[in-house]
C-alpha cells in the first residue's frame, strides 16, 4: 500500500507519495486548494489502486480535503502537527521545514510511529456541533442585547428595570414611557428596537434548542437519562466528545475534560487541585449538571454530594468529586450508546464495555477513586486473555 503524505495550507496543498517499507519518496505534487485541483490530484494518486492518505491536522486546515476524499471513499488517516514535527527534527535534524518535507513526514509518522488516527464521515456530533455553535452565538447576542436595552431603561425609568427582564416586560415599561426630549425619544426607539431584536433572538433560541434535541433523540443517546442533562448539554456533550471510544479509559476522558484531580506538593502535606486545562465546554457543561443534581434534594447526586461534606470535605471539594463521577458515568453513557449503534449497524467497536452504569447519577461510594462498575467497562482496550 502507497502511503500518501499531505501538507495542507490554506491556498496550497502538499501531496508526496512514500513507500513504507523503504520509507522513499515516490512522487510529489503541489495543488491549490480547489475542487478541480482536488480531481487533479486524486487522478495524480490513481497509480496507486491500493493507497491510504496522511493528513496533517485533518481536523484544521485539511478538513475540506478530509471529508471530499472520505466522501468518494478513499482511506484517510489525520496525523497530528506535532508528530510530523517530531520525526522532522529526528530524522533530518535542525528541525529544518517545508511543504515537501512535511507531507512526507506526515506519511512515516502514519506508517511507522503509529501516532496516525482513523478519519471517518462526518455524522451527527459534528451536526450538534455545528448547531450548539450557533446557539452559543444567539446567547451571548440575546445577552448583549438585555444589556443595552437594561442600560437605555436606567435613563429612561427612575430605577430602572428588574433583573428578570424579559421582552414583554420591557415593552409593557416603554409603552408607559412619555418622552419630553429629543434625546429621551430617541433612547425609546432604540429601545423598542432591542426589544423586537430580543423576541426574534427568543424564537431562534427556541428553534435551535428544538433541533438539537431533535438530533439528540435521533442519535439514539440515552445522556438525557441522567439527572441533569438535558438535550442542550447533552448536545454539548455529544459534539464536544465525538467518538468517545477514542479515550483509552474513563480517567483519559476526565483528564480531557479538566475534572482530574491533579497532585500538588507542598512543605506540609499533599493536596490535590484541578486541571486548569482540558476541554473548558464539556467542563461547565459537567459543572451544570452536576450544580442541577446538588439542587434536587433527594437525588443521587445530592446524596452522593452530602455523603462528602460529611466525610469533612468542603463544599468545593464535593462538587468536584462530583464531577469526576459524573464524567466517568457520561464516558460509560456514550461508549454504551456507541456500541448500541455500531452493533445496530453490524459493526463493531473496539470497548470492552458490557453494560453501562445503573442508575442516572454516579453511585455514592467512600473511594473517590473508582466507580462501582462493571467489568471491563473503564478501559476500551481489550484485555489479554488468561
Amino acid at each position: 500500500m502507497m502511503l500518501i503524505g499531505i501538507d495542507p495550507h490554506k491556498t496550497t496543498h502538499t501531496a508526496t507519495a512514500v513507500e513504507p517499507g523503504t520509507n522513499r519518496e515516490v512522487a510529489s505534487i503541489r495543488i491549490d486548494a480547489s475542487l478541480r485541483e482536488y480531481r487533479r490530484m486524486l487522478t495524480w494518486a490513481a497509480r496507486w489502486p491500493q493507497r491510504r492518505w496522511a493528513i496533517e491536522n485533518a481536523e484544521g486546515l485539511g478538513r475540506h480535503l478530509t471529508c471530499w476524499l472520505i466522501a468518494r471513499g478513499e482511506d484517510v488517516v489525520d496525523v497530528p502537527s506535532t508528530a510530523t514535527a517530531r520525526v522532522r527534527q529526528l530524522s533530518r535534524g535542525g528541525g529544518r521545514k517545508n511543504d515537501r518535507i512535511d507531507a512526507a513526514a506526515a506519511a512515516c509518522v502514519a506508517a511507522l510511529q503509529g501516532d496516525a488516527r482513523p478519519v471517518a464521515a462526518e455524522g451527527a456530533a459534528d451536526a450538534l456541533a455545528v448547531l450548539d455553535e450557533r446557539r452559543v452565538n444567539l446567547s451571548q447576542a440575546r445577552v448583549r442585547a438585555v444589556n443595552q436595552l437594561h442600560a437605555l431603561l436606567r435613563a429612561l425609568l427612575a430605577g430602572g428595570a428588574p433583573t428578570d427582564l424579559s421582552a414583554a416586560t420591557a415593552a409593557a415599561l416603554l409603552r408607559s414611557i412619555r418622552p419630553s426630549a429629543e434625546v429621551e425619544r430617541v433612547r425609546k426607539a432604540v429601545a423598542v428596537d432591542l426589544v423586537a431584536e430580543i423576541r426574534s433572538l427568543d424564537t431562534r433560541l427556541k428553534a435551535s434548542t428544538k433541533a438539537i434535541a431533535e438530533l439528540v433523540e435521533k442519535s439514539g443517546s440515552t445522556l438525557t437519562d441522567t439527572v441533569g442533562i438535558g438535550p442542550v448539554i447533552a448536545g454539548r456533550l455529544i459534539a464536544r466528545t465525538g467518538r468517545p471510544s477514542r479515550f483509552p479509559s474513563s480517567a483519559a476522558y476526565a483528564n480531557y475534560v479538566g475534572v482530574a484531580p491533579i497532585e500538588v506538593a507542598s512543605a506540609d502535606k499533599t493536596r490535590h487541585r484541578l486541571s486548569r486545562t482540558g476541554d473548558r465546554q464539556l467542563n461547565a457543561a459537567l459543572h451544570t449538571a452536576a450544580i442541577t443534581q446538588i439542587r434536587m434534594s433527594g437525588s443521587r447526586g445530592n446524596l452522593y454530594y452530602k455523603s462528602k461534606i460529611a466525610e469533612g470535605k468542603t463544599p468545593r471539594e464535593a462538587k468536584r468529586c462530583l464531577k469526576r463521577r459524573l464524567a466517568d458515568h457520561v464516558w460509560r453513557v456514550m461508549i454504551a450508546d456507541e456500541r448500541r449503534r455500531e452493533a445496530s449497524l453490524g459493526g463493531h467497536s473496539g470497548a470492552t464495555l458490557q453494560s453501562s452504569a445503573t442508575g442516572s447519577t454516579p453511585t455514592t461510594s467512600s473511594s473517590d477513586k473508582s466507580l462501582p462498575k462493571p467489568a471491563n467497562c473503564d478501559s476500551t482496550t481489550p484485555h489479554p486473555a488468561a
